[in-house]
């Protein structure tokens, strides 16, 4: 069975994951009928005594952890006066708290703001005003950070796990409170806000990503779809398993990855979900080994360093199931490491973004290993298009860039109606990414636009060349970017992290001239002494590194 017939097959009338056509916000979307009508609906649908949260020795089934969060909503509800359509802001390391509150915040109808946790408190300040928060639910170390700063803030404070800062409301009071209640009635329709990201754009302010009920529990369904798709392309079912499914979750949960392919995504697959505090690949796959963790969905610097850890031995990691990706393309050789180190795990990836809530294109198993450098075919209940500068729509193989529209977009930027309106063309989103897509619909990403090396007019897409390097064996990490140049405007540079293992550089050159175009090839080439820098998001942080290698080689940015 191909993926249209098995697309055809599940989402046919009468199936659970039927798809109509239903107008969204003034625009004809496919949605799916029998989805909840909100977050609410979906976590009273699924209360079981199933394990749900595992950290660090607490463990938490559904009944429970709603239960916590009831208590939770009914304080906000009784002792801040949070009202529908109020903005709360979730500030902390991926404790348990956190998923309780955003529980709490979501089901009376109320909009978590998924701030970031590794924000200064300039940023934080900032995020709490821009959307206008009534709350702000954060740690020790966030508000360390707020007192440090000397910074009074514009709404009110909720203290979690913290021993210091004794004048400051605390979780476990309001916990202890209101445990036993119900959570307070809300009336929340599927179109009503229910979330702020914020991006974290490498200029200026970031901008608030708000989305809707609808939209989130349809980037649910949509990867639902796909693996169910997966399995009955590959004609198989798989045995019951002796383990409850289980998730690592080490990204940060106030990113889409987090927050919905590992949270979200564990209601109704009834997913056990292991809690890692910061990202240590030791740790990872102790935990993976312990737990028996069935899936693991990270970016590729994270799947990268698993893949290491797997293939220096110690752990029994059979229990993985799937090693998914997003945030940032894979290598191909990346790609072929996970089929080969894990024996039972299936690849997969997709490509996505905050605006879309993390759903696009999806690819997994056999697909993936013969296009290794896709991100997969786009969502059913999502079009994607490639567009040149002028709007004209490039044929199949034509690079441009993409353009995406559907149910799970999001509704716009926080009290930004500018940039809401500048990043749409015709109800289609400008997502600022480079690509094409082949004859049958994979999505091949180049690049972003802004992450392009133009070299004396040729255009250099930095994945590629990332692509090549990381296929050296040498090299475990590589970050490719433009270096100022005053005779062709623009050099590539490159950073790359050996684990320790010299390399030559003349040699890396000559590997490379058997992959690469001539002038694609890095003229710049700095060596790390440690894995690269990341971003808060744990994708490899590019400006960053730019930046640092521009200084080391005293060049005028």
């Amino acid at each position: 069975m191909n993926r249209q017939e098995a697309l055809a097959t599940l989402t046919a009338p009468g199936q659970p994951l039927e798809i109509v056509q239903a107008n969204v916000y003034g625009n004809s979307c496919r949605i799916y009928k029998n989805a909840p009508s909100s977050l609410r609906e979906l976590f009273e649908q699924t209360l079981t005594d199933e394990t749900f949260i595992v950290f660090e020795g607490q463990r938490y089934s559904f009944k429970e952890t709603w239960a916590m969060s009831s208590a939770i909503g009914k304080g906000l509800v009784c002792d801040y006066g949070v009202k529908k359509g109020d903005r709360v802001a979730i500030c902390m390391r991926n404790f348990p708290e956190w998923i309780i509150a955003f529980q709490a915040i979501t089901s009376i109808g109320a909009i978590a703001v998924a701030m970031n946790s590794l924000w200064q408190a300039e940023e934080i300040d900032y995020g709490l005003q821009n959307s206008g928060c009534k709350l702000l639910i954060a740690d020790q170390e966030r508000f360390d950070l707020i007192v440090k700063a000397g910074i009074r803030l514009s709404c009110n404070s909720l203290l979690v796990r913290g021993d210091q800062h004794r004048d400051l409301p605390r979780w476990e009071n309001l916990l202890e409170k209101f445990l036993g209640h119900s959570m307070p009635p809300a009336t929340i329709a599927a179109t009503d806000d229910v979330i702020i990201m914020y991006t974290s754009g490498s200029t200026g302010h970031p901008k608030g990503v708000v989305s809707s009920h609808l939209a989130i529990m349809s980037a649910l369904l949509s990867w639902e779809l796909a693996i169910t798709s997966w399995l009955l392309m590959l004609d198989e079912i798989p045995p019951p398993s002796e383990h409850q499914p289980a998730g690592l979750l080490a990204v940060p949960l106030f990113h889409v990855t987090g927050c919905h392919a590992m949270f979200l995504m564990a209601f109704r697959s009834q997913t056990k979900l292991v809690l890692m505090r910061k990202w240590d690949p030791q740790q990872a796959a102790q935990l993976i080994e312990k737990e028996k963790i069935s899936s693991f969905t990270a970016p590729s610097a994270m799947t990268a360093d698993l893949v290491h850890r797997a293939q220096q031995g110690g752990h029994d990691l059979s229990s993985l199931k799937m090693v998914g990706g997003g945030g940032a393309a894979r290598s191909p050789e990346q790609v072929r490491g996970i089929d080969a180190v894990f024996d039972n795990a299936m690849p997969n990836t997709g490509w996505g973004m905050t605006e879309t809530n993390a759903i696009g294109t999806t690819i997994a198993g056999p697909n993936y290993l013969e296009r290794p450098g896709s991100s997969g075919q786009p969502a059913a209940i999502l079009d994607i298009r490639i567009a040149d500068e002028e709007g004209n729509i490039m044929a199949a193989g034509e690079r441009g860039e993409v353009q995406i529209r559907g149910a799970s977009m999001f509704r716009g930027y926080w009290d930004n109606p500018e940039a809401t309106a500048s990043s749409h063309i015709d109800g289609w989103f400008k997502t600022g990414d480079v690509g094409y897509l082949d004859e049958e619909d994979y999505l091949y990403i180049v690049d972003r636009i802004k992450d392009m090396v133009i070299r004396g007019g040729e255009n250099i897409g930095c994945g590629e060349v990332e692509a090549a390097l990381l296929e050296h064996p040498k090299i475990r990490e590589a970050a490719v970017y433009s270096v100022p140049d005053k005779r062709l405007g623009e050099e590539v540079g490159a950073t790359i992290f050996t684990d320790g293992l010299e390399i030559d550089e003349a040699e890396l050159r000559d590997f490379l001239a058997t992959r690469l175009a001539k002038f694609k090839i890095p003229r710049y080439l700095q060596i790390s002494d440690s894995l690269l820098p990341r971003t808060a998001s744990e994708k490899i942080y590019k400006l960053h590194i730019r930046q640092q290698a521009i200084l080391m080689l005293k060049l005028d940015p």
